[in-house]
């Protein structure tokens, strides 16, 4: 490795105000030459600029595949650990497939859930990449990350239940292949309300798909869910 300085008396070891490094800004444009030459030149692709962020969380993101290659095995797996969050979540959260198979492949943990002081930068506390890959309509990431061993039932707001608000067949089909827990309750008030119902009564392919996965329909004839099925049901 060269010393830390370009031949112009660059140092690739400066960081701006944000802490954010050369190499993390270089992985914007994600253009494999410039990584190359900064981390031949002594750049640390395990720098976190203050919000977590690394490179490789950047080059997930935008999708920059011959980038993410350079940066993986210079990359520390226990820093970005320490980040509070996976490049998965990046690649998924940008809809890139071909990034989150390069991730798996070097390793990466698909069931690895962000920090808590992460996920409350969200609404919907979600923790998962799958989460990421389900919210966008992604069903080949989500497809990928179920096949490498993503658990379908680690978020707050359940995966079925965003892939049945969106009305995704495939998806939804695709969760329950791999264990969605197709009787999941979520609270509603002071009532535990199996959520799958507000769905599938209104949509009778969705009714059946989740018959053939098990859905208890007794549920929706609980006396603490009456009220509630017969306003869905209208």
């Amino acid at each position: 490795m060269r010393r830390a300085v370009c031949p112009a008396g660059a140092d690739v070891l400066s960081q701006a105000q944000d802490e954010a490094s050369i190499i993390y800004e270089a992985s914007a444009s994600g253009k494999p030459a410039v990584i190359r030459l900064l981390l031949e030149y002594g750049a640390d692709a395990n720098v976190a600029k203050h919000t977590g962020h690394m490179p490789i969380h950047r080059v997930a993101h935008r999708g920059h595949l011959e980038a993410l290659k350079l940066l993986l095995p210079v990359t520390s797996m226990e820093d970005v650990s320490d980040s509070g969050m996976s490049p998965l979540h990046s690649a998924a959260a940008g809809g890139h497939t071909n990034c989150i198979e390069a991730l798996l492949d070097a390793g990466y943990d698909p069931n690895y859930m962000l920090h808590p002081w992460v996920r409350r930068s969200y609404d919907d506390e979600r923790k998962s990449a799958l989460f990421f890959a389900v919210s966008n309509n992604d069903v080949p990431s989500a497809e990928l990350l179920l096949e490498a061993g993503a658990m379908a039932n680690q978020d707050p707001v359940k995966c079925l239940q965003v892939a049945l608000r969106l009305g995704n067949y495939e998806l939804i089909n695709l969760l329950l292949r791999f264990g969605a827990n197709v009787n999941y309750y979520c609270r509603i008030n002071t009532t535990h309300f199996p959520s799958a119902l507000q769905y599938a009564l209104k949509d009778e392919v969705i009714l059946r798909m989740l018959c053939n996965y098990g859905y208890d329909v007794g549920r929706c004839f609980d006396s603490s869910n009456k009220y509630l099925c017969g306003r869905i049901g209208g």
